[in-house]
């Protein structure tokens, strides 16, 4: 069965019927009250037919996303709380980590596909290899122990600048992967095949690699923004270039071959190409929590999560989102900046006068969705989050009323002029504990 969303065609086919009213008898249908500038001329489709699976998407945080610099390696506890939000959040696949960086990490990968089997998980994990037979083997030994597929993330850098600064050739790269590639296949070990900084790759490097190992048996590729180089333009080239050169040019129907797309931050880019990748066909999109990773971090799977749901691409539940987030920033230990998108701790939080007292209003209206989106391009309550109203330098005097009623502290008169008085005197919005005191204070 094919998925379309069909989006508006034209400026005035949205317009018309905004027109036909008078801005003062809108009713309240939530579809009159956003001019959604998002949809006019956009058409996401996806014919079903033509590829493996729905959108997937494979969770990297316990993997490339430790490899940040500041991270801090989890526990095998904290590790297995983190995996059981991935399954409740309905994330497809995961990686576990590097077996070949020894006992150490391999003890962590075993522990976490123990408690997969145990409990009967339905996402699917996989390792990252280098392309090495010494790195495949341990996955033949935990394949058979946990009687599962894991997926061999072999990964191999194909760049003239990697290939130049290693000293390597297009021959050395291919008999490299030959081998490590067929042994996987000869041991029924599933193989999602990586081209390294792809999106720096010559076509002819990235065509000839890719059809030897569609040759040997690999139906997984793995199209990477190794060093966050590309634009949105470039993913969607790349891709169009991976579906008619390498995939049909090889001799495959599309529905045979599942294409990942694996994106960096050094641009500030991942989660815009992400969307370009689904646009453009991927089926699994990559992504660590908080977007951690190597130097700027991966894309953020989170915020991918938030922007895909919003265009109607994907229907998961997201409610818990937040606390994996949370999780992730405690038991990993980057910083989850307070301005971060959605999960940091300003998002839905406001001290402004003019917005505040719109958000104020749909609250005592009662409209949990007129206040979510009223000053706000992301609704709060669709990942487990809400507004917040705060009191500082900007506030009115509504800010101060909401929040004392909301406490159940009488709004006088002359209690809301001490705590606007005192406001007025601050450099930053005031911490609840800082408004107690002067409420305290001013009753004694």
């Amino acid at each position: 069965m094919s998925r379309k969303i069909r989006r508006v065609q034209t400026v005035e086919a949205i317009l018309l019927p905004w027109a036909a009213q008078p801005l003062g008898e809108l009713s309240m249908n939530e579809n009159d009250l956003i001019f959604d500038w998002n949809v006019v001329d956009y058409d996401f489709s996806r014919d079903a037919k033509n590829h493996p699976h729905g959108v997937w998407f494979d969770d990297e945080t316990l993997r490339d996303g430790l490899q940040s610099p500041s991270a801090r390696n989890p526990t095998i506890p904290e590790k297995i709380e983190l995996l059981s939000y991935m399954e409740r959040l309905g994330m497809q696949k995961v990686d576990l980590g590097l077996p070949g960086a020894g006992p150490f990490h391999l003890e962590h990968i075993e522990a976490l596909l123990g408690h997969i089997k145990e409990n009967d998980y339905s996402i699917r994990p996989g390792c990252a290899v280098r392309t090495l037979m010494g790195d495949i083997e341990p996955l033949v030994d935990l394949q058979a122990k946990y009687e599962m597929e894991i997926q061999a993330s072999a990964f191999l850098g194909t760049s003239p600048i990697r290939q130049f600064a290693e000293g390597w050739t297009m021959d050395k790269l291919l008999s490299t992967m030959e081998k490590a590639v067929s042994y996987a296949v000869d041991n029924d070990v599933p193989v999602m095949f990586v081209t390294e900084d792809t999106t720096r790759s010559k076509p002819e490097d990235i065509k000839k690699i890719y059809h030897r190992a569609m040759e040997l048996g690999v139906r997984r590729l793995c199209i990477c923004d190794t060093c966050g180089h590309v634009t949105p333009n470039g993913v969607k080239k790349l891709l169009s270039f991976i579906d008619e050169e390498v995939i049909k040019d090889g001799g495959y129907q599309r529905r045979e071959i599942e294409v990942n797309w694996h994106g960096h931050q050094d641009r500030g880019l991942g989660v815009a190409n992400n969307i370009a990748a689904v646009e453009a066909g991927a089926d699994v999109i990559h992504g660590t929590a908080l977007g951690i990773g190597e130097r700027a971090g991966n894309a953020p799977l989170d915020q991918t999560l938030v922007n895909f749901s919003l265009m109607g691409i994907i229907n998961n539940d997201l409610t818990l989102l937040d606390e994996y987030m949370k999780k992730a920033n405690e038991y990993i230990e980057v910083p989850l900046p307070r301005n971060y998108p959605v999960f940091g701790k300003d998002a839905f939080e406001t001290g402004t006068g003019v917005h505040a007292s719109a958000v104020i209003k749909a609250m005592k209206k009662g409209d949990h969705w007129l206040a979510d989106r009223v000053y706000s391009g992301v609704p709060a309550g669709e990942f487990g989050l809400q507004q917040k109203i705060r009191i500082g330098h900007m506030s009115g005097r509504s800010n101060i009323v909401w929040w004392l009623e909301n406490r159940g502290i009488e709004a006088s008169d002359d209690l809301v002029s001490h705590i606007f008085d005192v406001a007025k005197s601050q450099r930053r919005l005031m911490e609840d504990s800082e408004l107690e005191a002067v409420i305290a204070s001013f009753s004694s």
